[in-house]
Order: C-alpha cells, then structure tokens, then sequence
C-alpha cells in the first residue's frame, strides 16, 4: 500500500495547511531579514559616508538652504542657516559644477578640535569643478542620538 500522496509522485510527502503556511512564514522572515542584515553588517564608515555623499548632492545642487536643513545640531548650532547660506555661496560659486569627486580617506575618531567628543567619521574628497581641477574637500557626519548620521562639518581647499 502506498502512502497517503504517494500517488503524485514516489516518496515525495504532501504538504498540509500548516505545513505550507509554516514555510511561507519563514520565507518571509528569510527575505525580510536580508536587507536587515546587510545594513547592521555595513561599517559605521559606510553609513557616514552615504549621509554625507546625500547632504552633498544638496550643496552640489545649490540646495544651501536644506544643506543646513539636514544638518546635525551641531553645525546648526555652529552658524545660522543665513550665515550658512552667505558662506557657502561664497566658497562654491567660484569653484563652478561638480565635476568629480573621489573619496580618498574615511577616519572614524570620537574627538575633535573645537567639538564635543561622539560618534565622527571624518570624510576627505579629492574634487575637480568646472572652474579648478583639484580640491579638497572635508565633510565629517556625527551619529546623533538617534544613529542616524549627519554632516557636522564641511570644509574646502
């Protein structure tokens, strides 16, 4: 006697309600879980990095104003969004449209010159504009309470 489901195929098992349900549950939890994953795995550099590469594509854009919109409260704190505004128009004009930007170093440290200690990855940038082929830029994202990262500081020579 062959047993129950047999007919369908030999010794393959048929699957029940529950069981069919169970297995969809984990799938779930499997591919939910993967994303999850990645992200706790990626370096507290990687993250500082990717929030700052954002805020900079708002100053790439002449977005001044949401540049320090999207700040951390340290360089708002640091400079009013007027005065932020005035600075960086004066430093980003003159240099023309992005052309390129390569990141050249990524150092995490939790103090800073002039800063209170926490969570820094200070970020260097080799850039070339439309109007000077080579400069450097320094923008260093803090993780604020909440772990998010923000750019704290953004600097050109």
């Amino acid at each position: 006697m062959k047993p129950c489901g047999a007919a369908a195929g030999e010794g393959r098992r048929r699957r029940g309600p529950v069981r069919v349900a169970l297995e969809a549950m984990l799938t779930s939890v499997v591919l939910l879980a993967g994303p999850v994953l990645a992200a706790a795995q990626s370096s507290p550099e990687a993250a500082a990095q990717q929030a700052a590469e954002n805020w900079l594509q708002l100053v790439d854009s002449g977005q001044y104003g949401l540049s320090w919109d999207e700040a951390a409260p340290l360089f708002k704190g640091a400079i009013s969004r007027d005065q932020w505004i005035d600075a960086v128009t004066g430093v980003r004009r003159p240099l023309g449209p992005l052309k390129e930007r390569k990141l050249q170093s990524a150092t995490r440290t939790r103090t800073l010159p002039g800063a209170p200690d926490g969570d820094y990855v200070v970020l260097q940038y080799e850039s070339a504009f439309a109007n000077t082929q080579r400069a450097v830029e320094t923008v260093t994202p803090m993780r604020g309470p909440d772990g998010q990262w923000k750019v704290s500081g953004y600097y050109v020579r």
